[in-house]
């Protein structure tokens, strides 16, 4: 008897000792949506980074389509452009909320000075970018101690640059040497440099792309060195590498399609795995998130796959901070797709989905 008290002691002891299982963190997820059909504007959820589930949908602002969203690096503040061509006489809007406690309260708004802003972005240092995609500019904000939206923004004019060519600014961001704005219409990317408190053309104020090229949206790799944009309107991911002087230089494109796809295409986004092994596109139309692998040695590209998003029109996508799950917004089947990633192999395996009418982005708060 005493024996087998002893050995029934001993294995609630050993239990007891044992490691308990790794929790995984809870993230908060921004979801941008255009408003023109069910939904209201900026929503939240909850991310469960040890199931891959989401839940405790929140309507977190009323907005008119907050199409792109930026999260400021301190949590304090978020930004939503309002992608219309009403919101002033001049065009579209961008609104700057303060982030207390996973609400959000609206600090004030700006007219963006151009129709349809389309992307926000962040310097880290108290300025704000925004792309307005119809308007064919760029406005340049500063921002007050508390995050919300100075008056009077630098306005860089894209039309005044090519006559034949219909500008249409689509991404500005912020870099470690100034700007950098893709134009889809003008098939450029433009680069400009900090001067007397101003953004001015760069030593490299542009890099081509060929005609119809369309390009997007870009992500930088190794610290800045490797350049990688997607082009939307011929389905194409170039690869740029940054010389002695600082230029880029074109050095690869591959092609984001199946080969035996022949419907209609829009790429749309695209991100580096944070290793930076695996590089993701997203295939509007195809409708595939397509995996490449990162050579370590160049930077160069080479097809792993496509994975199928589960529903029609990823627009934004976006991995979570724990890098081992993939989401993407299909914003005319209206529901955001929840894929497990093998850090490994790049590979995406299909793990959920939750329907939200009209998501188009969507940001971790991590």
């Amino acid at each position: 008897m005493k024996k087998s008290l002893f050995a029934s002691l001993m294995i609630l002891v050993t239990l007891a000792c044992k490691e308990k299982p790794e929790e995984k963190p809870m993230y908060t997820l921004f979801v941008g949506t255009y408003t023109d059909g069910d939904s209201e504007g900026i929503y939240t959820y909850t991310f469960n980074s040890g199931t891959g589930e989401l839940a405790n949908k929140q309507l977190a602002a009323k907005l008119t389509n907050p199409s792109y969203l930026a999260l400021s690096k301190d949590h304090k503040n978020l930004y939503a452009v309002q992608e219309t061509a009403d919101f002033d006489s001049l065009g579209g809007g961008v609104t700057a909320f303060a982030l207390k406690d996973g609400m959000l309260e609206i600090q004030n708004s700006m007219g963006t000075q151009g129709a349809n802003p389309c992307h926000v972005s962040l310097s880290g240092d108290g300025h704000l970018a925004v792309a307005n995609y119809t308007g064919g500019n760029v406005a340049l904000f500063k921002l007050n101690s508390d995050g919300s939206l100075k008056e009077h923004p630098q306005i860089i004019d894209h039309k005044l640059l090519d006559s034949t060519k219909t500008s249409h600014a689509h991404m500005a961001q912020f870099t470690a040497d100034g700007l950098m704005v893709t134009d889809l219409g003008l098939d450029a990317i433009k680069r400009y440099k900090k001067e007397n408190g101003k953004f001015v053309p760069g030593p490299q104020p542009s890099l081509p792309f060929v005609d119809g090229a369309g390009p997007r949206h870009f992500t930088f790799g190794e610290g800045g060195k490797m350049l990688y944009v997607i082009s939307e309107l011929n389905s194409t991911i170039s690869v740029f590498e940054k010389d002695a002087k600082g230029d880029y230089q074109e050095i690869q494109m591959v092609k984001t399609l199946d080969p035996n796809y022949q419907g209609n295409n829009a790429c749309a986004d695209l991100h580096l795995s944070p290793d930076g092994k695996f590089l993701y596109g997203s295939n509007r139309g195809e409708n595939t998130i397509v995996i490449f692998s990162v050579n370590p040695e160049n930077g160069t590209l080479t097809l792993v796959g496509r994975e199928s998003v589960h529903g029609d029109w990823p627009r934004n996508f976006s991995l979570d901070p724990t890098g081992e799950f993939l989401l993407a917004a299909n914003q005319r089947s209206s529901n955001i797709v929840v894929f497990k990633r093998d850090v490994d192999k790049g590979s995406l395996t299909y793990l959920n989905e939750t329907a939200l009418p009209n998501p188009v982005c969507l940001v971790f708060e991590e």
